[in-house]
């Protein structure tokens, strides 16, 4: 028997930045063995570094694109420790560029990463989800609801997990629950932190349309998936959370009304 066996495991791609490195720290704060799943070794080791006091994280380097990689990883971390109970499909990658304007190797890359690897990890877990009744979160976007700008095979990619996230919900939700959190923009990146912050014209425009007036902070997105992947939630199956400050409530119209500042 495995000495960490009655612990739960949650394993969380694309760990390394961003949403995915919040959501291994939130879990590790609530007790979960957590496994970092990622391409990078460093980025990896940076984030079990910035981990809570007590956590125990383990990065574990795999592409989630390449099926035989991350089998391995799938079945080497059930037999490390003993369960697997969580399966968190975030790692992703956005390039912008209309469908005449994207070059095929950054559509492919997406198209592997977004799609494909979340269509290979799923698969490898599901032996060992089946074994403990647990779960899957996939993390979308507003975008594969309603679509955004220059974003079309991104969009395209994120939207393809909507449905894969329906039919998963309905083949296996007698054995397993799968849901889905949909962001709208995060300050997953110095770069957005920089381009959203207060008082640039982006931030205005923004704030336009967003109720809440602001991006998210990656905290926040990691804090819906930990409610989709706990006990609190254990009659929600295939469920789509926008975690987008209001976005989605709206038509797309702006606020006709509102007085110019």
């Amino acid at each position: 028997m495995s000495q960490h066996e009655g612990t739960p495991v949650a394993v969380v791609t694309g760990a390394g930045s961003g949403i995915g490195a919040a959501t291994a720290h939130r879990f590790a704060a609530d007790g979960y063995i957590v496994v970092l799943v990622g391409r990078t070794e460093a980025s990896l080791q940076q984030t079990v570094k910035e981990d809570p006091e007590g956590a125990e994280m383990h990065p574990w380097v795999a592409d989630v694109s390449d099926p035989d990689a991350i089998t391995a990883a799938m079945d080497g971390v059930a037999t490390r420790f003993g369960r697997l109970d969580v399966l968190v499909n975030n790692a992703a990658v956005a390039i912008p560029g209309t469908v005449d304007q994207i070059d095929l190797d950054s559509y492919r890359t997406m198209t592997r990463t977004n799609i494909d690897g979340v269509f290979f990890a799923s698969r490898a877990a599901l032996p060992h989800l089946r074994a403990v009744r647990g779960c899957i979160v996939n993390v979308g976007s507003v975008a594969g609801l309603r679509g955004e700008w220059n974003q079309a095979a991104y969009n395209m990619t994120k939207g393809a997990l909507v449905t894969l996230t329906n039919s998963m919900a309905l083949d296996h939700g007698k054995e397993i629950r799968v849901n889905a959190v949909h962001p709208g923009a995060t300050l997953s990146s110095q770069f957005l932190r920089e381009a959203l912050a207060e008082g640039t014209p982006l931030h205005e425009r923004f704030a336009d349309r967003v109720p809440m007036g602001r991006p998210a902070e990656p905290a926040e997105i990691a804090a819906a998936i930990a409610f989709l992947a706990g006990r609190d939630a254990r009659y929600v199956n295939g469920v789509h959370l926008p975690v987008d400050g209001g976005l989605t409530a709206s038509d797309g119209q702006t606020n006709l009304y509102k007085a110019d500042v």
